[in-house]
Formats: structure tokens, C-alpha cells, sequence
């Protein structure tokens, strides 16, 4: 672990960040400028551009970022290319992507209130004691809008590094994934990463095609789930929310942290902007929820990082997430999930037991109904 450069503490200061959750709450503009040269260094390395570019001539609008790209030029995500018209990193049309075939009921973030173990049978289920022998498409995306400083999936950004696919990721058509998600064994199909949203909206079109060609078929609807940080466009967000919705899929709603300074030093983007967009979409989502009882369409996680997101950030957001559980009446549970050390936090400690217990308390004080822990292995007495 580091030290705080602005406060000298030296208790659960990462030192990618060099500042602590005191000094980025209450001296935000000095915490971080002090984060941001940190991060670029990583982001040059890779050939990713340090900061959404707001100079070029076409004008991005798929997420919060809203980048105005240069010719030859990429996006923050890294997935989005000017070379004259806005096309996909992977060709046109493409996704660039992995998928893989997933066991269930799986490890998935709202694997507690999910269809694969019995939540909305029969309509969304096949069994309502977990369709066993059946499997979940993970689809898992190359290039995300944050810069996520513990980012638990890293990779996603090396095999896209310097505007080339590689690594485990490679470039399909819309007709390929669909025709992989049409196998009879496969109940959901779940686009993770990365994130989802950079390429959300041929991600729309091909879950259409699934869902339609599954029913034609005479398969059971084809479960549609959406793991993201939550910042698409809000008009592509209704779509990705109205397509789980019919299908008894989930959307996942990763909440970073509720202080926009602390949002910003964790994951490079304006704060300001994010939480007002994650306000906007999680607002709409719960709205559309109110059409599905169960099981529920909207699912919020929160990732205990050490020395980061404690009481005050956790707090914030389930007060928000329990208010609109009372405006619109619905049932929006909450995964809190055990921070794993990884990618630029490294110098950090797991989660601990003791602020695990914190945040349950926090949250069931808010009001929230079902209440969940993800990554309970990593739990230890480590502060």
C-alpha cells in the first residue's frame, strides 16, 4: 500500500491512486490531478486514448463518454474508429468478442434471483430447482467506457492494445453470435466484459434475432441478461432493459461508488456525469420493472474496494436504489460483492469480513428486500 499524498495517511491508500477517500471527497480537484497522470501512463502504453477526446469530427453518442473522435482515431472504449465514418473496431457490422459456455446455474453476478435456479418458473424456467445441464452463452466484450483502476477483467483492453484484435477476442458477425446462442442447450445468453455498452447497439440487434428465431423455433425464450456499469445512452439502455424484460433475463447494474470524486478517481470518466446518467437509467429501468414482478429486472452491485467504497459510498447508493424500490414499488435487489486485487490496485488487501458485515447493515437499513454477497471466498480478516 501507498501513501496519501496530500494528507500523508497511510491506511488503505492504494498507490496507483496516491491519494486517499478523504482527500478525493473533500480536495477533489488536487486528489485527482494527482490520479490522472498516474493512470495515462498505462492507457499510453496500450495505445488508448487518456481521456474521452472531445476535438474530432464525428461525434459518438453510444455512452456517457460522448466522444468526438479525430480521423484515425479511436474512442476512449477503444472498440469505436473514425476512419472516415464511425465503424466498429472489428469491421463493419463485426463484434469483437469471446464466448464461451458456461455451466449452470453459473457464478453470475444475480445468480441468487436468476430464472437458472427457479426464479419465474415456468414462464422464464425450465425447472424450478436450476436448469442443470443446460449452460449460459457468456458473451464477453472487448473495450469498455471506464478505466477502471481494479479492474477484475483487464484483459479486454491488452487484446484490443494499439487497435488490433488479439488475445482471446476475435471479430463475428451479428448471424454467427446468433447462431451460437440458438443452441438448444443454451437458456441465457449473458454479455459481460469489458462492458457491454460500447457496443450495445449491435448487441440489440442480435439479441432481436435471438429471441424471435428462438421462439419460431419452439425454443423456451432465450433469457437475455446485460452486466454493465450502467452509462449507455439512455435510449439504448430502454431497449437493452425491454429485451430482458420479455425474455426473464436481468440487467446488472455495477454502481461504482455515489461521491463523483470518488467515481472519477476510480474509473477515469467525470463523475458528475456518470452518477447523473446512472440516476437517469437505473430510474428508467425500475420503471420498466414494474411490468415484471419476478423475476426482478433490475439487479444493483456494489464492489467493496478496500479503503474506497466504504460506509458513506455504499450507503448513497442503496438510499437511491431503495427509493426507487418505493417510488415504483419494486423488488431491486443488492449484490455486494468482495473486492479480488487486480490490475493497477494490486497493493490492496481483499475485502474484509468486518466491512462485508458493514455494508449488509448499511444496506438492509436502507430497505432493501433481498440482500446478497458475491465473492464470499475472498472474505478474511485482513483490517
Amino acid at each position: 500500500m501507498g501513501k496519501c499524498r496530500i494528507c500523508g495517511r497511510d491506511w488503505l491508500v492504494s498507490e496507483t491512486l496516491g491519494v486517499c477517500v478523504d482527500c478525493i471527497r473533500n480536495r477533489r480537484e488536487d486528489a485527482l490531478n494527482i490520479i490522472r497522470g498516474k493512470r495515462w501512463l498505462w492507457r499510453i502504453r496500450l495505445g488508448l486514448e487518456t481521456e474521452p477526446p472531445r476535438n474530432g469530427s464525428i461525434h459518438c453518442h453510444v455512452c456517457i463518454n460522448e466522444c468526438r473522435i479525430s480521423n484515425g482515431s479511436r474512442g476512449f472504449c477503444g472498440v469505436w474508429i473514425n476512419d472516415g465514418k464511425l465503424r466498429p473496431l472489428g469491421g463493419e457490422g463485426k463484434l469483437t468478442l469471446m464466448t464461451y459456455l458456461d455451466p449452470l446455474p453459473t457464478n453470475c453476478v444475480a445468480t441468487p434471483v436468476c430464472p437458472a435456479v427457479g426464479r419465474g418458473y415456468p414462464k422464464y424456467s425450465l425447472s424450478r430447482h436450476g436448469e442443470y445441464g443446460y449452460f449460459n452463452l457468456a458473451v464477453f466484450m472487448g473495450g469498455c467506457e471506464l478505466d477502471c483502476a481494479f479492474c477484475q477483467n483487464y484483459e479486454h483492453k491488452v487484446w484490443i492494445a494499439h487497435g488490433k484484435v488479439g488475445g482471446l477476442l476475435r471479430s463475428v458477425t451479428i448471424d454467427e453470435l446468433v447462431k451460437e446462442a440458438l443452441n438448444p442447450r443454451v437458456t441465457c445468453v449473458c454479455y459481460f466484459g469489458g462492458d457491454p455498452t460500447p457496443q450495445s447497439s449491435l448487441l440489440v440487434l442480435a439479441s432481436r434475432k435471438i429471441i424471435n428465431e428462438a421462439l419460431a423455433r419452439g425454443q423456451q425464450p432465450k433469457r437475455i441478461c446485460w452486466e454493465t456499469n450502467g452509462l449507455a445512452n439512455p435510449l439504448i439502455m430502454r431497449e437493452m432493459a425491454r429485451l430482458s424484460l420479455i425474455s426473464g433475463g436481468i440487467v446488472k447494474i455495477d454502481w461504482k461508488a455515489w461521491n463523483p470524486g470518488v467515481y472519477e478517481a476510480l474509473t477515469g470518466v467525470n463523475g458528475e456525469r456518470a452518477i447523473k446518467r446512472l440516476v437517469e437509467n437505473t430510474d428508467l429501468i425500475a420503471r420498466i420493472a414494474r411490468e415484471r414482478p419476478d423475476p426482478p429486472l433490475l439487479v444493483v452491485s456494489i464492489l467493496l474496494v478496500p479503503g474506497y467504497v466504504d460506509a458513506e459510498e455504499v450507503r448513497g447508493i442503496a438510499s437511491y436504489v431503495s427509493s426507487l424500490s418505493n417510488k415504483y414499488n419494486v423488488n431491486i435487489p443488492i449484490v455486494l460483492l468482495a473486492f479480488h486485487p487486480d490490475y493497477l490496485m494490486k497493493d490492496l488487501p481483499p475485502t474484509s469480513i468486518h466491512h462485508m458485515d458493514e455494508a449488509i447493515k448499511i444496506v438492509r437499513e436502507a430497505g432493501i428486500k433481498e440482500i446478497y454477497v458475491g465473492n464470499e471466498w475472498l472474505l478474511g480478516a485482513y483490517y
